[in-house]
């Protein structure tokens, strides 16, 4: 007799969470899975077909008969939807940053184990076969020995998407932590990938952490940051994350050896490595598992999860010393110019950030170490 298919649901359908609905969709397609059910406040902009529609999150995770959700929700809303998830039988696929606390994250840990379902996280960056590709050339000695890590990311993000939510750019919201700033949220990938290539996934393995937390637009959270984490076994991951940068570039990870450099653009899943006596970068590209997918795989067949909740503790500490830290650090105007794109939509530029932002990641230094005018 065949197995029934495993039943999904999708709380949080537009944005980003439309990917998961096309991801359950090409599931669907394969034979692997069923959608079955999704979650917003907005209807939906296609028509799903049988497929049930719920107003509230807590309404899919308890009416409809799932074995897996994905929770494409804001951040301070993940410990209690994934623990009603949890509670119901329900394997969970849960965006990125897993909780806005540490005390969130080691309650979801342990509810998670307590229930003996999966949970999870969405860093799919981490579902890419650059990952372990990387972490061999370091373990194969190929650009010598590792001298720092670094997590480089240079974005803009305008005016308006700090207004188009009530929890964005917010530290709290209503007396809780929300931690929605340029470390934590939109570049969060670029801290936990940089974390996964140096094996450094667990709470245990980031052991202290300078922050320099700055902001030049009207929010409470960080917009331009930088930071220098200590690893177990004396390495160290230096981060520099900013969101007023005058154009979006390709973020990336960064290897620095005593004999070459790696760097993983994890966008693309593609890897460069510098060595002695090569002119250019010899490049490699790699597959990436959809996280869903391999959830799947994980209920059917018992397949290792790619980025299973506990191996995020390392992420977690940073986010932790972020929630924790002192207020970000206005900039002042006379270091930050107004610009608008094609649309007419503005977006705050710090002057020379991607400059300070290299030196960062290249130094091992933070922007106020370096000595940035703004910082």
């Amino acid at each position: 007799m065949t197995a029934p298919l495993p039943r999904i649901g999708v709380a949080g359908i537009h944005g980003h969470g439309a990917t998961h609905v096309a991801a359950a969709r090409a599931l669907e397609a394969s034979g692997r899975a069923r959608l079955v059910a999704v979650a917003d406040h907005r209807p939906p902009e296609v028509d799903l077909g049988d497929v049930a529609v719920f107003h509230d999150a807590t309404d899919l995770i308890t009416r409809a008969d799932l074995d897996v959700v994905v929770l494409s929700t804001p951040m301070h809303t993940h410990l209690p939807l994934a623990y009603a998830a949890l509670e119901a039988g329900v394997h969970v696929l849960l965006e990125k940053p897993p909780t806005p606390s540490l005390a969130d994250f080691r309650t979801l840990v342990d509810a998670s184990e307590q229930a003996g379902r999966a949970v999870q996280v969405g860093f799919q960056s981490l579902g890419s076969k650059a990952v372990p590709f990387v972490r061999s050339l370091v373990a194969g000695g190929t650009i010598g020995q590792v001298e720092r890590y670094g997590a480089l990311g240079t974005w803009l993000r305008t005016e308006s998407y700090w207004t188009r939510a009530p929890w964005a750019g917010r530290r709290t919201l209503d007396g809780r932590a929300v931690v929605d700033g340029a470390v934590t949220n939109p570049l969060a990938h670029a801290t936990a990938t940089a974390l996964a290539v140096a094996d450094a996934t667990t709470e245990s393995d980031v052991t202290s952490l300078r922050l320099d937390l700055h902001r030049a637009n009207a929010i409470d959270a960080d917009d331009t940051s930088s930071y220098v984490a200590a690893l177990a076994g004396g390495r160290s991951l230096a981060g520099a994350l900013v969101l007023t940068a005058p154009r979006r570039s390709e973020p990336c990870v960064i290897v620095h050896g005593s004999t070459g450099r790696i760097v993983l653009w994890y966008t693309l899943d593609l890897v460069q490595v510098t060595t002695p006596g090569s002119s250019i970068a010899w490049t490699t590209s790699h597959q990436r598992t959809n996280l869903l997918a391999n959830l799947v795989d994980h209920v059917v067949d018992g397949v290792p999860l790619l980025v299973p909740l506990a191996a995020t503790g390392g992420f977690m500490r940073v986010l932790e010393a972020v929630r924790l830290a002192p207020d970000p650090s206005p900039i002042a105007p006379g270091f930050v110019e107004r610009r608008s794109d094609a649309s007419g939509d503005a977006h705050l530029v710090v002057r020379d950030v991607e400059t300070w932002s290299e030196r960062v990641v290249a130094e091992g230094r933070t922007f106020a170490e370096l000595g940035a005018p703004w910082a």
